[in-house]
C-alpha cells in the first residue's frame, strides 16, 4: 500500500516494516469505542510499548486477512488536528510521521460514535483533508437506534466521497468481520473530496507548499495556519523556507483577519457537520429508556455527589481491603518458598541470596500486583460506563482551589492503597502539568505499607485511653491520614506556583452516556497494566532488593560461628530439654543481629548515625531506615532482627524490646518525642524503590523521582527535628 503524499522528514523515521504489509493507524475521540474495535480485530496479537522518548503507551496489534498481514497502531484518543492534552499531540505526531522511529500511517481507521455524530465528523472531515486511505468504523450502532438515531450509511459514504463506512457492534463483534475486510482493500491512495468542509484554507495551504523549500503535507500548513507558530509547529515552519513563510503570514491575514482562527475553524467546519448530519442521521420517537433516566438523575448535583462519594468509598475499600487475602497468600507464598529454600540448601550464601534476595526481591514486587489489578479494574470500568467524565466534572472545582482538575482525584485516593497504582492512574489527566503535580502529592497518602510501622509504634508508645467517645491510639492514626493528605495537598499547590506554573488548562469534556462495559476489552486492558507493571518496577525494585540483601549479607564474621556454638553449649548446661528450642532461637536472633551490626549495612547506619542524632534515632534505627528504601514494609523485619527478635517481629514481640533500648547513659532511646518524630518522617519520607520506578517511567526523567525523593525526605527530616527538639 502506497502512501498517497509524503511528509517532510527524514527518511529514517519512517522504517519500513518488512514483517508487515502497511501500518494503519485507529484513531478516534475519546470513548467513542476506539480500543474496543482495535482489541476486537487484534485479540491477543498485539503488545505495549512506549513512543520513543516519552511516557505515552503505544499499542500495536496486527490482523491477517487473506494473505496479508497489516499492523494496526491504536492512538491516544483526539477530538482534531489541534491537541488540546499531550496524549492528542502524541496522536497528531504519530498521523503526521513526526515520531522518529514510528512509521507514517499508510491508512486510518477512524473510530466514530454513532450516537455523537456530531462531534465525530469534526475530525472525520480533518482526516479526509489528509488523503490518507480511510475506512470509518461507526460504532454503537444499536444505542443509537435505542436512542432514536438512525444513520444512512450509504448516504454518509457518498457524503465522504466514497469512503467506506462500516457499522459495527464493538461489544459484541457484530461488523468487525466486514470491517477486517474493508481495511485489507483500502485503496493505495484516496483522491481529492470535492466537498471539502473549508475549500479557502485547503487552496491557501497549498499555495504555501507550491513556494516552500522543502515537501510538506498541506494539512501541516493548515494547522500552522490556524494554530501559529506553536511548540508542535515550530519544526514545520523552520523547514519551509523564507518565502513560504512570508506567504503564510499574507494567507493568514487574508483569511482571519483579527478573528480568533481557532473559533473560525469551529465555525466552519461545524457548518459542513451539521449539513451532512441533516442529510443522513434521521430521529424517530423513542421511549426513554432506563439508561437515559439515570443519566438524567446522576447529573444532578446532589445525586451526582452523593453517588460519587458512594463509588469513591467502594473503590478505597476494594483497593484497600479486598487485595488484602490475596496479598497474605502472596507474602505467605513467598515466605514458606524461602523457608523451603533454607532448608534445601543450608545457610549458606547461595541459599540466602535465593531465600532473602531473589525470592524475597519478587514478592516484594508481587504483593503490589492484587491492589493494581483491582484498581485498574474498577478505573476501566467507570472510564467505560462513562461515570469517570463525570466523577472529574463533580470534584473539578474542589481541585482547582488547589491548583489541579478533577481528574486528579482518582489517582490520589487510589495512593491511599498504594502510590503505585495511584501514580499510574494519572494518565487519565490529560494536562501535563497537572499530571506532574498530581504524582508529586500522590506518595503523601497515607499508603498501606505504612500501615505495620504505624501499628507497632502506635501501640507500643501510645496509651490505649479513650477521649470521649473516641480512642487515643485511633485519633493518633487519623491525624497521620489527615496529615498525609495536607502535606499532598500543599505540594500540589506549591508545584503549581512554582516549578509547574502555567495558566490553568480549560476543563471541557463530553459528557458520555451511561454504557455496559465490554468484558474482553476490560481483561485485555488488565491484562496490559498487569504486564507493565511487573516489567518496569519490578525489575527496578528487585534489583534494589538484592543490593540491600548484599549490603545486609556481607561482610561475614569469623567471630558469630563460636559465639553461637559457645552459647548453646551454654544453654544444653544450664537449661532442660523443653526449654532449649526457645534458647537456641534466641542465639540466633543474637547472631543476626551481631551480623547486621558489622555487616555494610550496620556500618552504614553507624556511620550516619550522627546525621539523624538531632532526631533522637540510634543506629539500629538509622539502618532500619537504609534498609527499608526498596519498601517500607521490611522496616519491621529489620528491626526485629537489628534488635535479636527475629525477622517475623510484631507489634507483641517487638515492642517491649524497643521500649526497654537505652542510650549507653541509660536513658531511653523510644522517647515519645522521638516516637512521634519517626512517625512523621515515615509519613513524609518517600521509602519506596516501586513508586520511584513508577515515577521515572510515568514522567521519562529522573529529574521528578529524584526530586520527589529529596523533597519528600527534606519535609520528613524537618517535621521530625521539631517534633523531637520542640518535645524534648
Amino acid at each position: 500500500m502506497a502512501k498517497s503524499r509524503e511528509i517532510r522528514v527524514p527518511a529514517n523515521q519512517i522504517p519500513v516494516s518488512r514483517r508487515v504489509d502497511a501500518s494503519i493507524a485507529v484513531v478516534g475521540n475519546p470513548n467513542s469505542g476506539k480500543s474496543t474495535v482495535f482489541n476486537r480485530l487484534t485479540g491477543l496479537r498485539q503488545r505495549i510499548g512506549n513512543y520513543p522518548g516519552v511516557t505515552v503507551e503505544r499499542h500495536v496489534g496486527t490482523i491477517k486477512v487473506d494473505d496479508r498481514k497489516l499492523e494496526l497502531v491504536d492512538l491516544p484518543g483526539t477530538y482534531g488536528l489541534s491537541a488540546h492534552s499531550f496524549e492528542e499531540q502524541i496522536a497528531i505526531d504519530v498521523i503526521f510521521g513526526r515520531i522518529k522511529g514510528t512509521r507514517r500511517p499508510d491508512g486510518i481507521v477512524a473510530v466514530v460514535d454513532a450516537t455523537s455524530l456530531y462531534q465525530g465528523m469534526y475530525l472525520v472531515q480533518q482526516l479526509l483533508e489528509l488523503e490518507c486511505p480511510l475506512v470509518i468504523a461507526l460504532t454503537m450502532t444499536d444505542a443509537a437506534l435505542t436512542e432514536g438515531l438512525r444513520i444512512d450509511v450509504d448516504a454518509l459514504s457518498r457524503r465522504l466521497g466514497g469512503v467506506t463506512v462500516c457499522p459495527v457492534i464493538a461489544t459484541n463483534g457484530q461488523g468487525i468481520e466486514a470491517l477486517r475486510h474493508a481495511i485489507a482493500a483500502l485503496p493505495d491512495e484516496l483522491p481529492p473530496s470535492p466537498d471539502l468542509a473549508w475549500p479557502e484554507l485547503t487552496a491557501a495551504a497549498r499555495q504555501v507548499v507550491e513556494v516552500s523549500d522543502t515537501q510538506v503535507h498541506p494539512v501541516e500548513i493548515e494547522r500552522l495556519l490556524i494554530e501559529g507558530a506553536i511548540d508542535a509547529n515550530k519544526s514545520v515552519l523552520a523547514g519551509i523556507g523564507s518565502r513560504a513563510e512570508d506567504a503564510l503570514h499574507r494567507k493568514r491575514e487574508e483569511l482571519f483577519g483579527r478573528e480568533p482562527p481557532l473559533a473560525k475553524e469551529a465555525r466552519v467546519r461545524y457548518r459542513w457537520v451539521r449539513s451532512v448530519i441533516n442529510e443522513v442521521q434521521h430521529r424517530v420517537p423513542v421511549y426513554l429508556t432506563w439508561r437515559s433516566r439515570v443519566a438524567t438523575f446522576m447529573n444532578r448535583p446532589i445525586p451526582g455527589t452523593a453517588g460519587l462519594f458512594v463509588v469513591m468509598a467502594i473503590v478505597f475499600q476494594a483497593v484497600f481491603a479486598w487485595a488484602t487475602p490475596v496479598m497474605n497468600l502472596i507474602d505467605s507464598a513467598s515466605a514458606s518458598l524461602g523457608a523451603v529454600v533454607s532448608v534445601s540448601l543450608g545457610d549458606g550464601a547461595f541459599a540466602s541470596l535465593i531465600a532473602d534476595g531473589i525470592i524475597a526481591g519478587v514478592g516484594s514486587v508481587v504483593i503490589f500486583l492484587p491492589q493494581i489489578i483491582i484498581l485498574f479494574l474498577f478505573i476501566i470500568l467507570l472510564e467505560d460506563s462513562g461515570y469517570l467524565a463525570r466523577a472529574a466534572y463533580l470534584l473539578d472545582r474542589a481541585m482547582r482551589s488547589v491548583g489541579l482538575s478533577g481528574q486528579s482525584i482518582i489517582p490520589m485516593i487510589s495512593s491511599f492503597a498504594c502510590a503505585v497504582p495511584g501514580i499510574m492512574a494519572t494518565r487519565v489527566i490529560p494536562n501535563r502539568r497537572d499530571r506532574i503535580a498530581t504524582i508529586m502529592a500522590a506518595p503523601f497518602m497515607t499508603c498501606s505499607a505504612r500501615l505495620p510501622v504505624y501499628a507497632l509504634l502506635i501501640a507500643a508508645f501510645v496509651p490505649a485511653q479513650k477521649i470521649g467517645f473516641m480512642n487515643l491510639q485511633g485519633l493518633v492514626l487519623l491525624g497521620l491520614y489527615v496529615f498525609g493528605i495536607v502535606a499532598g495537598v500543599l505540594t500540589a499547590l506549591l508545584m503549581r506556583k512554582t516549578a509547574l506554573r502555567g495558566p490553568k488548562p480549560p476543563f471541557a469534556l463530553m459528557l458520555p452516556a451511561f454504557r455496559r462495559p465490554n468484558l474482553r476489552t476490560v481483561l485485555m486492558q488488565l491484562l496490559g497494566r498487569a504486564k507493565v507493571f511487573l516489567h518496569r518496577a519490578g525489575t527496578v525494585i528487585f534489583t534494589v532488593a538484592i543490593i540491600v540483601w548484599a549490603l545486609a549479607y556481607y561482610p561475614r564474621s569469623d567471630a558469630i560461628a563460636p559465639f553461637v556454638a559457645a552459647q548453646q553449649q551454654e544453654a544444653e548446661r544450664q537449661l532442660p530439654i523443653g526449654d532449649l528450642e526457645a534458647a537456641y532461637a534466641d542465639i540466633d536472633h543474637r547472631a543476626a543481629a551481631m551480623q547486621l551490626e558489622q555487616s555494610w549495612l550496620g556500618r552504614a547506619g553507624h556511620f550516619i548515625e550522627p546525621v539523624f542524632a538531632p532526631l533522637g534515632w540510634d543506629w539500629r534505627v538509622s539502618s532500619a531506615v537504609i534498609a527499608g528504601f526498596p519498601a517500607r514494609e521490611v522496616v519491621i523485619a529489620v528491626l526485629g532482627t537489628v534488635y535479636a527478635v527475629g525477622d517475623d517481629a510484631d507489634e507483641s514481640t517487638l515492642s517491649d524490646r524497643l521500649k526497654s533500648t537505652t542510650w549507653p547513659d541509660g536513658s531511653p532511646v523510644f522517647t515519645l518525642p522521638m516516637v512521634f518524630g519517626l512517625l512523621i518522617f515515615y509519613a513524609c519520607c518517600l521509602q519506596c524503590a516501586a513508586t520511584l520506578a513508577v515515577i521515572r517511567r510515568e514522567t521519562n526523567s529522573w529529574r521528578w523521582p529524584v526530586f520527589a525523593w529529596c523533597y519528600m525526605t527534606a519535609i520528613g527530616y524537618t517535621g521530625a527535628l521539631l517534633v523531637f527538639q520542640l518535645g524534648s
